[in-house]
Parts: structure tokens; sequence; C-alpha cells
């Protein structure tokens, strides 16, 4: 009887100690954070050639070529912001303002302000507006958004399809979405946002400002539930430099970077896959004075430990220009730190990622098959004519891939016109050379250096 009691007690209070219920309903907290939501009108002036078309001669409309042919149009986008200071900058989408020559605010209180615009970072898709105001407005406070977790509720307040004011409301649905960008890190969410949201703010149910939203997925334009918002821990940074220097200064190592796959990551004698390999460095970079090669693959950035490769550019960039910070490397199976300065990203130029893959690897046979196949890899001698048919990088130097087996793991990593230069860290020139590293491995996987159009990318390959 007394167990009894003890199990009907813990189905009784265990829900209620860790359940985490929606709440009673959002209105405290729209009609505290509304009045700091505004409305975006940007209008843009088209020249006449690019607005109405001229009608062709004795047209029933070729009358109207005269009465609107020197007219300038005006292009309008709708959009939704927030403010941050009581003296009126206004965050939003670059997007939202893009090409505007005019940009004006609307309050809910229907009050409308000209503004300028401050900054813009069209690599996050943020922009800075400042209105002329002679009064405190209110405002809202970016919060910590590594503090949102899936599953957390979440608010957006904005303007969707011009109807400002709207509130909607959901989940964290996932963290860390990358949608081609080269700094993603968005919050999934399913709040509803529409055409007109861009540049509103998301709220967590403290009232700070955790996201800005900026795009929706979807395979017909309206919201489908997938919902994607610029952290705000990303936007306060962008946010203090486009206020502070009228533009973002981003650090810069001069290096480009591609993925480590379980292979690759289990041929370095990693548990996990993890950090980023060094695929192609520019002269005169920070990168190269301070020592970085093609093939180092980097574990850690400033003593914090490199997730995935597609991090790696956004902590470089939010690094301070001029620090010295340390790199934390594996150079042909041996461990090493670098001491790195920080350089400063031009704002034409950007650190781009290479994706790379790979597998386990083993021992062949060299006696069986094509002689000029191995792995699955059809090679041959790089000459002059097959420099010019496969347009190899006139630095490349090694065995040339002409066809690769769609049946082996080579497939899909490696492709024709691949130059290999080196296995297992071993400079090869010839076939043989390839085929006696091959065959001399004692198991595990087998890593290929190919030169691919100028680029250095590494994979490993299972027979």
């Amino acid at each position: 009887m007394r167990r009894f009691l003890v199990a009907f007690l813990v189905l009784l209070v265990t829900p209620a100690v860790l359940a985490h219920p929606a709440p009673d309903g959002f209105a405290d907290l729209a009609e505290r954070l509304s009045p700091a939501v505004v409305n975006i009108s940007a209008a843009q002036r088209l020249d006449s050639e690019d607005g109405l078309p001229e009608f062709p001669e004795g047209s029933p409309l070729e009358r109207f070529n005269d009465i609107f042919g020197d007219a300038p149009r005006i292009a309008n986008s709708l959009g939704s912001g927030f403010i941050i200071d009581p003296e009126g900058l206004v965050v939003t989408n670059n997007h939202v303002i893009d090409g505007a020559d005019e940009v004006e605010v609307a309050l809910p209180d229907g009050r409308v302000f000209a503004a300028e615009v401050v900054g813009i970072d069209p690599v996050t898709d943020l922009a800075v507006l400042r209105m002329e105001v002679n009064e405190a407005l209110p405002h809202v406070d970016f919060g910590d958004s590594d503090t949102a977790r899936v599953g957390d509720w979440v608010i957006a307040i904005g303007n969707p399809f011009g109807l400002g004011g709207t509130l909607t409301a959901g989940v964290v649905s996932a963290r860390g979405r990358d949608a081609g960008g080269q700094y993603d890190d968005y919050i999934q969410t399913d709040v509803a946002i529409n055409t007109g949201n861009s540049g509103g703010p998301l709220f967590d149910m403290a009232g700070n400002v955790v996201g800005v939203n900026t795009l929706i997925l979807s395979p017909t334009g309206a919201s489908v539930g997938i919902s994607l918002s610029i952290p705000s821990n990303l936007a306060r940074r962008v946010v203090d430099q486009l206020i502070e220097f009228g533009e973002t200064r981003r650090g810069w190592l001069g290096v480009s970077v591609h993925r480590v796959t379980p292979e690759l990551a289990e041929s370095f004698g990693l548990n996990t896959p993890y950090g980023a390999i060094v695929s192609r460095i520019e002269e005169d970079g920070p990168g190269e004075a301070a020592g970085l090669r093609q093939g180092d693959l980097i574990l850690s950035f400033d003593g914090e430990r490199v997730q995935e490769s597609r991090t790696f550019p956004r902590m470089v960039a939010e690094s301070e220009i001029g620090r010295e910070v340390e790199v934390e490397i594996i150079r042909r199976d041996r461990r090493m730190t670098l001491d790195i300065t920080v350089g400063e990203l031009e704002r034409e130029g950007d650190e781009d990622a290479a994706a790379g893959s790979g597998s386990a690897g083993g021992v062949v046979d060299p006696s069986q098959g094509n002689a000029n196949e191995v792995l699955g890899m059809t090679l041959a001698a790089l000459d002059a004519p097959s420099r010019r048919r496969y347009r190899v990088d006139p630095d490349a130097q090694g065995v040339l891939v002409t066809d690769v087996d769609a049946s082996s793991d080579a497939a899909g990593k490696i492709r024709p016109g691949d130059v290999i230069e080196e296995v297992e860290f071993t400079r090869v020139a010839t076939i043989a050379d390839i085929r006696e590293i091959v065959s001399g491995h004692s198991g595990g996987p087998i890593r290929f250096q190919v030169n691919r159009g100028g680029q250095y990318v590494l994979h490993s390959i299972r027979p």
C-alpha cells in the first residue's frame, strides 16, 4: 500500500515540477512592447526608362508617351523594425531599405518620421536608421539569444502585408540554421512571418529581443511555419559597429576552410568530427604570416573549440582586429599551437568555406584491376595536353584524375580534373607512388590531398 501511494504521488507531482505550461496569453507583453515596434516604408525613385514602357507609334496609347514619358516612378517597400534607443535609433533588415532614396518610420500611434540610414551590413542583412525626434521614444532591449532553447515560447510583432501592430506566437524550432550566407546562424521558429515582417523583433517571454525576423522557407511564398531570425547576439555586435563606425569591421585571417567528415576525423585520431581544414591561404595574409599551411586541421580558435567549418569564419569575423589569438591545429598528425594576429577584412572581400567529405580506407592489392586505377579512380600523368583539356591549375603538380567509378567510395568526393598532390601527406608524382602508399597502408582512412582549380581539398577514400 505504501509503495502504491508513493507511486501515486510521483504521478501527481512530477508533471507539475517538470512541465513548462504555455502562457495564459501575450496581452501584457503586447501592450508593453508594441509601442517600440515600427513600420518602415522605403521609396526608390525610378528613371523613366525603368518605369512605364514606351508605347509604339500609331498605338491608341501613344498619347500617354508625352504625359508619362519623363515622369519618374516610385517603387515602395514595406517592412518592420524596432526602436533600440529613446533618441530614435531603429533596427531593421537591409533588404527592407536597400536602394531607397527616402525612408519613413511610422509609430503605432500614427506619427510618421523621416529617417536617415546610419549604416548597413548586406552580409548579415541588417541596417540601422535614425529618426529625427525631440522626445524620448519607447524602446526595447536586446536579450541573450544563446539562452533561447528549442521549445521556448517566442512572439513576433510586425507589419505583415502592411497590417501594422500584428502579433504572432510560436516556439523556437531549431538553432544554428544555415541559409547559404557567410555568417548564418539563424534561430528557426514556427512563428507566422510574412511579407512585411522583415526587420521586426522576435521576443522572448521576458520581453527581450532575441532575434530579428528575416527569412521564411516556403514553397508558396507564404508562411508555412519555418521562419528564420538573426540571433540577437550576432545582431547586437553588427548594430553596435554600424552605430559607432557607420560600417562593419570584421576580423580576417586570409584562409579558406572545408569541413571535417567523420571519416576524416577518424584519420586524424578524433573521436567526433569537429574543426576546419585549411584549403587555401592568401599571400601576405595573417594566416600565412603566422605559419598556417594548407591541410592544417584547426581545432580551436582563441580558446574556443571550432565545432564545424562553417562556424569558423564567423568566429574570426567577430574577433577584435589587431588582437593576437592562439590557434590549435593538427599538422600531419602532430598537434601544435600558433599565435596569429587578426587582420581586418576588406569590405569587398570575404572568407569562403569549401565543403569536403570522405570515409574510412583500407588496403588494396595493386595487382588487381586496371593498372591506371586506384580505389576507383582512373589516373593519368599530368602533361601539357591534359592540363589544357581539364583546365588544371598552373601550379598543380601530381597525378591527374580522369575518371571516377560511380560505385566506388571516391564517387562524389574526387572529380575528373582533380590533381592528387599528396597521399597520407606524402608528395606523389606518379601512379606508382600512389599505389605504393595505398598498398602499404595498414588499415584506417587513406587521405588524399587534391588540387581542384587552385583550391586545396582533403578527402579520405574507402576501398
